[in-house]
């Protein structure tokens, strides 16, 4: 049976890890995690916050991922579409969408689709 997510893997291009680490760790203050060893050598950067662990893997040729998406829940949703907007990344509200759900899209530095809610 299945019991929770080990993580969500979003595509990146090659050679732009550092555009990662400004983007998720600088923006969204999720902390940067060691990649095992054998997996290094592939590129791209590995990211958690909480419960929340996102993989970039490079992936060539890149495409992002414009509709398909993580869904992450926040405690403060309106914080963080100002910190997001601030940087750069504007955020679409989609409020009234789901009963009871709060929730922004944007997008990251690479163009993949992040949505962010609050209940």
């Amino acid at each position: 049976m299945m019991r929770s997510f080990d993580h969500v893997l979003l595509s990146m291009p090659a050679g732009r890890e550092s555009e990662a680490r400004a983007f998720y760790a600088g923006v969204l203050g999720m902390v940067e995690i060691d990649k095992p060893a054998a997996l290094a050598a592939r590129g791209g950067a590995w990211f958690e916050q909480g419960g929340i662990v996102l993989h970039l893997g490079v992936e060539e040729p890149f495409v992002p991922a414009r509709k398909a998406h993580p869904a992450i829940v926040v405690d403060d949703l309106e914080s963080l579409r100002v910190i997001l907007e601030a940087a750069g990344h504007p955020c679409t509200r989609s409020d009234g969408e789901r009963p009871g759900v709060s929730r922004v899209h944007c997008f990251d530095v690479f163009g993949n689709r992040l949505e962010f809610q609050q209940v």
